[in-house]
């Protein structure tokens, strides 16, 4: 068949909102019972309100019923909600925040009493006294954030107590037990930071009876408030316990043994062995052997994700692993006797998959092997439709500093381009959230929706994303409203001029969700050109900065400090100033808002004003609540009409479809 001709944007597609999310699930989390080697995935399911399910990976089967949601509202973004050991599953239910206890094909029973203040998560279980858990309690009896008390906690699954084992730190992450069970290590950190900023590692003795867990000789391993984060404890040995530290200003691994901190490798590598901890489910390491002297991290490297194996002793370079998964999560140890690891994994035109590992290592070479356990299922698509990503490295603004880009061109077998002389094709900017995050370079359908209709998309890890080192991520403080609309503006005149000349640069719209809604408001209200793009999509975007801290929660309240450079009693004029409701009136590029009825992280007022406001002067903007979601989109009828309410307002708003 001759490809045919038409209109950039306009071309006819097979992948259909609904095509890409009738039925689609979301791989979350990865458990693994230490004892059976039995895998457990979470699967977040937007055609079932977007409740998460717990489900047997090997047999399909899922371990609660309907009624159930394994989900977790710790940190609000939450993670980490299950745990499985020798046939037994705990997890936390959203609906009440207790936990519960369950077998496969029983019904589950608490094992914490009723309290709806209380949120729980980060779960392990002490390998002696296997009734007693330890876990993050965050207690919302005063629910504003300043109240909110955070602590690690013990749960005696048999009496259905909660005794607080440790308290005063604002956050706590990732407790784990050492193998034998006489200690604890944990990671805590305080406010203001976030835990990619400055976050601890401790190490304590604990004395374990059947009832109560005593602390005693707490140990700072590792970390320093405001200038070093390290993070993601992992037991190798009772002797020996690996973690990430980016004191070389990348995240490297480390290790604690003998009562001394240090890196494993002789000189540090400029690659991110780590991610910013989002999500209390994001691990990059598993320790792979039964004498604990191989891990395996997931490391960032030239913008996608890379596996190696590193040698805990020390002072050797990382072997490389041959893998072409380009983002990979949630690393867990099925069997350190056969050296199998599971993961999530998704290719650059493959989706997401359960995905085992089985490494075999000598003293010259690492091997591995990749199976998939079980993959998302859509409709099948070739791939001769999927386009793929094209990573860039420009100068940013100044001429300083790199600047990194995905670039994904317009793609459809169906099509051998424009039946117009020298067109161009329309192009997506995303700017993704956080805004301390990255845009990855796995198979995204959301971007083929576009691409495949004959749209360009570009994604633009702007100074101060993840995944670059620590001075790339402190680009952006102080600078929030500067520093991410200056590289947006910039990127896309770089990519639509003179040599690239990629896309027509008249028609380039931004969209971006929550931190990267509200760059795409900064960006068309006050930026170096407001009218740099023919239209903007914002979700749920941040439109007033001084009410952003005053109400979002805990995790995030002090955020803005780094952001913006102080609180707003020390710098008023910049949150007025960069507040993009305060500069509405320069909004002339048509607006469309989407906003979650319920979010908590950023209020639907947010959205409301800047709609508000626009629209009582005449200008172009439209605005849709979904009742019922928070902070993004869980339900399947509201992400699909997401993504077509998007493209359909492109349409009409550039004239595409007639």
């Amino acid at each position: 068949m001759v490809p045919q001709t038409a209109s950039y944007g306009t071309w006819a597609s097979p992948i259909t909102a609904e095509s890409i999310t009738k039925g689609s699930v979301i791989f979350a989390d990865i458990v693994v019972d230490p004892v059976t080697s039995a895998v457990y995935h979470l699967e977040n399911r937007p055609s079932e309100a977007g409740r998460s399910v717990l489900v047997n990976t090997k047999t399909g089967q899922d371990i609660v019923g309907k009624d159930w949601n394994v989900r977790t509202g710790v940190q609000e973004y939450g993670g980490a909600p299950a745990i499985a050991h020798n046939g037994k599953i705990y997890f936390s239910h959203y609906i009440d925040g207790r936990i519960y206890q369950t077998t496969e094909g029983t019904e589950p029973e608490a094992v914490t009493p009723e309290n709806k203040a209380h949120r729980f998560a980060n779960f392990d279980i002490h390998p002696i006294h296997s009734h007693l858990l330890v876990a993050i309690l965050e207690d919302h009896t005063i629910d504003v954030p300043e109240k909110i008390v955070t602590s690690l906690a013990i749960v005696n699954t048999h009496t259905k107590a909660v005794q607080t084992i440790l308290s005063g730190a604002d956050f706590y992450a990732a407790p784990k037990f050492s193998p034998d069970g006489s200690r604890i290590a944990w990671q805590q950190w305080y406010h203001p930071d976030m835990p990619w900023e400055g976050a601890e590692i401790h190490v304590a003795d604990i004395i374990a009876d059947k009832g109560d867990i005593l602390v005693k000789n707490d140990v700072l391993v590792a970390g320093e408030r405001e200038r070093i984060s390290s993070a993601f404890p992992a037991w190798a040995s009772n002797d020996t316990l690996i973690f990430t530290s980016d004191e070389s200003g990348y995240i490297n691994p480390w290790k604690f043994s003998n009562g001394k901190a240090a890196p494993l490798f002789s000189q540090p590598i400029s690659e991110e062995f780590g991610a910013s901890s989002w999500g209390l489910n994001i691990y990059p390491v598993a320790i792979i052997d039964e004498a604990g002297r191989y891990a395996l991290f997931s490391a960032s490297k030239d913008g996608r994700d890379v596996l190696y194996v590193v040698d805990t002793a020390g002072g050797t370079h990382p072997q490389g692993i041959d893998s072409p998964y380009v983002t990979i999560g949630n690393l867990r140890s099925i069997s350190r006797a056969r050296r199998e690891v599971v993961f999530t994994g998704a290719k650059a035109d493959e989706g997401s998959a359960i995905v085992k590992c089985v490494i075999s290592v000598t003293d010259s070479l690492v091997a591995a092997e990749f199976s998939v356990l079980k993959s998302t299922t859509f409709i099948a698509f070739p791939k001769e439709i999927i386009s793929k990503p094209q990573s860039m490295t420009i100068i940013a603004p100044g001429g300083d500093n790199p600047l990194h880009l995905i670039y994904y061109p317009p793609v459809n077998p169906e099509y051998a381009g424009s039946n117009i002389t020298g067109e161009l094709p329309p192009c997506i900017l995303g700017v993704h959230g956080g805004p301390t995050f990255s845009a990855a370079q796995s198979l995204s359908w959301q971007t083929q929706y576009f691409t495949s209709r004959g749209w360009a998309w570009l994604d633009v890890n702007y100074g101060g994303s993840s995944g670059y080192g620590r001075a790339y991520t402190e680009r952006l403080r102080g600078q929030w409203g500067v520093v991410d609309v200056e590289d947006c503006v910039h990127a896309a005149k770089v990519i639509s001029s003179a040599p690239y000349n990629l896309v027509d640069p008249k028609r380039i719209v931004i969209r971006g969700q929550s931190a990267g809604g509200y760059t795409v408001l900064a960006t068309l209200s006050g930026g170096p050109n407001p009218a740099a793009f023919a239209a903007g999509t914002a979700s749920y975007g941040i439109s007033d900065l001084k009410p952003l801290g005053d109400h979002t929660h805990k995790f995030e309240s002090r955020y803005l400090e780094k952001l913006l450079g102080g609180t707003f009693e020390e710098i008023p004029k910049i949150y007025i100033e960069r507040s993009p409701i305060n500069n509405v009136e320069k909004i002339v590029s048509p607006l469309l808002l989407l906003q979650g009825e319920v979010d908590k992280v950023v209020l639907k007022e947010q959205s409301e004003m800047i709609y508000d406001s626009i629209k009582a002067r005449g200008g172009v903007v439209e605005y849709k609540m979904y009742e019922g979601e928070g902070h993004g989109w869980r339900q399947e009828k509201n992400i699909k009409d997401a993504l077509e309410r998007e493209l359909g307002f492109y349409e009409r708003v550039l004239g595409l479809k007639k």
